[in-house]
């Protein structure tokens, strides 16, 4: 949250319980119940809420002056009784007591099904942008349905985890945004509509227990009287739209069309932004939360730091100096030597192992150690181009690469993302992005800006000094 002369905008970023209120009140390891499958993972709904009012008490007790906020957003699955819409701080309020999350796989057999319904994998994501994933909300949806039909005939709505932070807010259901809906493989990310056939593949009267999803940038509303009273909120504090981690980092980065923001840690994590979007198998094309006409894509590369600092540690004594000597001593290209790296099961593309190839094309057992290193580092940022191209991205003369994480402090490293880019290069400090994205999102609102009367676009909002 930062301070906007009469103002200020507040975000929300994810909702954490201490560990010591998650042993004693919900007993999670880690926020959560790994269940003797090993595949079912799932996050005790009240824990969330409890979280919130720890987050807010704190605050309250800082002094934080909660009358000075005039919007509020956040970023973050949640299913409500029948006749439950105000006690959304009640435990009987919640059909499914314990929610999926993220780590859960235990979908397996829903995922097939869906592809199957839709004319396979490329085939919904065609419709949704992403193939079938066990964690998304879909499927788990239809996992609910076929197994416990007597709760999903209960729950009146289902919400993901923003916009159920959003309804605790609000104090009545609150929509599912585009962008985070979008992560479902259920929305049509090009109509911004509900897929009747994904819908119907999950299961039945679906549409009606998720509601009209809306713009990422939406109010819905005033805060709930709830909080007026009990943190000293002001009444016309209004709600913007919640949205997922992911797109509100990228909001938070302020990424323009054409930019490139590139994660460097254990694992590589690529956004992107895109205006035409070609859905691939491997990848995510979701709606773009700051700009409703274009789309911003996320790929994901296990073998990022994991695999460079294997061959660091193999080929130069475990020192990055004489890493970066071996990799600046040979020429871009690397002579038409090519290596692909993949220390464990890669994501994108779906492959292990280590493979390399000289300049004729011809596979070898090994390479000189100079080579061997710019061969990773080059293979490594070729195979992310490649991924980026094939869901429709474009560098066009304005982009830029904002390079984040543990490998974006080593310039060597990022001059070859350059030239295989051939773009410029920045690195970002984004240890709060997805917050930050929330404060600029809520202050953005739905036009016209809640802090400058007329119109804006997002970007002359998101150079407000915080």
């Amino acid at each position: 949250f930062g301070e906007l002369g009469e103002g200020c905008s507040l975000s929300i970023g994810r909702l954490v319980s201490s560990p010591r209120v998650n042993a004693v009140f919900f007993r999670t390891q880690g926020g959560v119940h790994v269940h003797s499958d090993r595949l079912t993972v799932t996050s005790p709904v009240l824990m969330w809420v409890k979280a919130l009012d720890v987050i807010l008490e704190k605050m309250k007790s800082s002094g934080f002056n909660f009358s000075q906020v005039r919007a509020l957003s956040g970023a973050g699955q949640v299913s409500f009784k029948r006749g439950r819409t105000i006690a959304l701080r009640r435990s009987a309020c919640f059909s499914v007591s314990d929610s999926p999350v993220w780590m859960d796989s235990s979908t397996s057999s829903q995922c097939c099904s869906l592809e199957e319904a839709v004319g396979g994998a490329q085939g919904l994501a065609d419709i949704t942008g992403s193939r079938a994933y066990e964690r998304f909300t879909g499927n788990q949806i239809a996992k609910i349905y076929s197994q416990e039909p007597e709760v999903y005939a209960q729950t009146e709505r289902i919400s993901l985890v923003s916009s159920f932070a959003a309804s605790l807010f609000l104090g009545a259901y609150a929509p599912i945004d585009y962008s985070d809906g979008s992560g479902m493989n259920l929305l049509q990310i090009r109509d911004k509509i509900w897929s009747v056939s994904c819908l119907g593949a999950c299961a039945p009267g679906l549409e009606k227990k998720l509601g009209c999803a809306v713009p990422s940038s939406s109010i819905l509303g005033p805060i709930s009287p709830y909080y007026v009273q009990r943190y000293g909120f002001n009444p016309d504090c209004k709600v913007v739209a919640f949205t997922g981690d992911n797109p509100a980092s990228l909001a938070g980065m302020r990424l323009g069309e054409g930019d490139i923001a590139i994660s460097l840690g254990t694992s590589d994590t690529l956004f992107l932004w895109i205006k035409e979007p070609t859905p691939a198998l491997e990848g995510h094309i979701l709606c773009n939360p700051i700009d409703s006409q274009t789309y911003m894509a996320l790929l994901c590369f296990k073998n990022g730091s994991l695999m460079r600092e294997k061959i660091r540690d193999d080929f130069a004594s475990g020192s990055w100096d004489e890493f970066s000597k071996a990799l600046t001593s040979t020429a871009i290209g690397n002579y038409g030597n090519l290596g692909f790296y993949f220390y464990v099961l890669e994501i994108t593309p779906e492959a292990v192992g280590i493979h390399r190839f000289n300049r004729d094309n011809i596979k070898v057992p090994k390479f000189p150690k100079e080579v061997e290193i710019r061969a990773l580092i080059e293979g490594q940022f070729m195979a992310k181009r490649i991924h980026a191209e094939k869901l429709g991205y474009k560098i066009v003369p304005k982009t830029r690469i904002l390079a984040t994480g543990g490998a974006s402090h080593n310039k060597d490293i990022l001059q070859v993302l350059s030239d295989v880019f051939n773009a410029p290069v920045y690195t970002i400090d984004t240890a709060n992005s997805a917050c930050l994205g929330c404060a600029y999102r809520a202050i953005h609102g739905k036009k016209p800006s809640l802090v400058i009367d007329s119109p804006v676009s997002y970007r002359p909002v998101s150079n407000l000094p915080f």
